[in-house]
């Protein structure tokens, strides 16, 4: 049962860019327990439990810009280190913790939510998972995520990849619950619009060298001139200078600049994706969850093949799918036409059938009800029992604990920042220009370099 039918929940979620906060924000909406909560029209969480968000501090920490996009609101948001964060986990008392980080940060919150929860006679329940594809570092991103006491799986098939590798190396795979990805929703696509709306969702890293991705602009511009009769549109994730979950050394709006007269019919977009694909005819992308998205609500959508298909871009995901094409087959007016049985085993809508609206409308009943099970536990939950210890990794923990500054243990090292106290203005402001010279680094100077080492 639920701890308290007149008490909300209160479940707090860690994020450490602005799509895994979008992620987690939206998860907690829809799995708190003993509630039917549903997301807006647009994906932006409807909250009826308490809801404290934490900005886990580092390269990709979510501006202000970036979060009003998200459209994700919380009764408070803070900025943290790991150390504050779990200062602030020993003092005070929630229900449910969203992990919401990349593999490392999970690992390092698993060892020190152990430590300071040690002797506590309740412990909130954690949750963890994936922000949407899981293409890459299966093995390496699950193992670092063993631990928590749900371990979700935005789809069948990832549920039954992630049971098999956790089995595979002797660990508990019970943790391992079936949902989908919290963002789906939004008006199913019904006809074309006036004037047919092309958009193509770029990705940060994907691909990530210059002449990929020029290529890639210059086909969606290519397509946009002998369309003239479409509106083609570039749905940007970031401006220059953000950082989303992962780098953008060469933004595709720097590489406009460079491409001299645009068609009037073409245009860089940023905002919500689900107002976007409200207008969208055709989606187009290498490898990005926009697709599936898409997909959810019907809207064809293509992934492109021009570039290969393969691990490095992700696209490999959707061989199967009924979606892989290439430009010269779109500026020939090419339609694609989704696999149904794909599509359903990817977490989404299935061929337009009432058992593919179905299905995602009870997607977080399991763990919505696994959760309220664990906090009706008698006597409290176990310690959190993370397949990494200094026993079976003791060449790889340690140095992932020592990145948030954390010791074997889960104990905060020797000279961990605010380790004992808040931080105060120039500390805050120290943060905020070390940041802004890794953006500028990273987006500037590391291109220059990486240029003359091409010489």
């Amino acid at each position: 049962m639920p701890p308290s039918t007149t008490k909300p929940t209160r479940i707090a979620v860690l994020a450490d860019s602005d799509t895994r906060w979008k992620w987690g924000a939206l998860t907690a909406s829809r799995i708190a327990p003993g509630r039917s909560m549903e997301a807006g029209p647009q994906g932006e969480a409807q909250v009826a439990a308490a809801l404290d968000g934490f900005l886990l501090r580092g390269r990709a920490t979510p501006t202000p810009r970036q979060l009003a996009e998200v459209g994700v609101r919380a009764d408070s948001l803070t900025e943290v280190t790991a150390v504050e964060f779990l200062r602030v986990m020993a003092r005070e008392s929630y229900d449910v913790l969203v992990l919401s980080l990349v593999g490392g940060g999970v690992q390092a919150m698993l060892h020190g939510l152990k430590r300071v929860w040690e002797d506590r006679e309740k412990r909130p329940v954690v949750v963890t998972g994936y922000v949407g594809v899981v293409y890459e570092k299966l093995a390496d991103g699950l193992l670092l995520r063993h631990g928590a006491d749900l371990v979700l799986a935005n789809s069948r098939q990832d549920a039954e990849r992630f049971r098999a590798v956790y089995d595979g190396v002797g660990a508990d795979s019970s943790a391992v619950t079936e949902v989908a990805l919290p963002f789906l929703g939004g008006a199913k696509y019904t006809g074309e619009h006036d004037p047919y709306t092309v958009v193509f969702a770029a990705q940060p890293s994907v691909p990530e060298n210059r002449r990929d991705r020029t290529y890639l602009l210059n086909r969606l511009v290519q397509h946009a001139r002998l369309h003239p009769e479409r509106e083609v549109l570039l749905k940007l994730r970031s401006k220059p200078g953000e950082h989303t979950t992962h780098i953008e050394e060469l933004p595709y709006q720097k590489l406009a600049q460079r491409l001299g007269e645009l068609p009037p019919n073409f245009r860089l977009v940023y905002g919500n994706m689900g107002e976007v694909l409200d207008r969208t005819d055709l989606l187009v992308t290498v490898s990005s969850t926009a697709a599936l998205e898409s997909l959810h609500r019907r809207i064809p959508t293509v992934v492109l093949t021009d570039l290969g298909v393969r691990e490095v871009l992700g696209n490999h995901h959707f061989v199967g799918s009924g979606c892989l094409a290439s430009w010269d087959q779109l500026d020939a007016g090419h339609r694609p036409a989704p696999d149904a049985d794909w599509v359903a085993r990817q977490g989404v809508a299935a061929g337009g059938s009432p058992s593919g609206e179905g299905s995602y409308e009870t997607a977080f009943d399991a763990a919505r009800e696994r959760i309220a099970k664990l906090l009706g536990q008698p006597g409290g939950l176990p310690p959190l029992t993370p397949y990494y210890t200094p026993a079976t990794a003791p060449g790889y923990l340690p140095g992932i604990l020592a990145r948030h500054h954390l010791g074997p243990d889960g104990t905060p090292l020797p000279g961990a920042p605010a380790h004992n106290k808040e931080p105060g203005p120039v500390r805050q402001i120290v943060r905020r220009a070390a940041r802004g010279a890794y953006r500028h680094g990273v987006q500037r100077v590391a291109p220059v370099i990486r240029r003359m080492g091409e010489l």
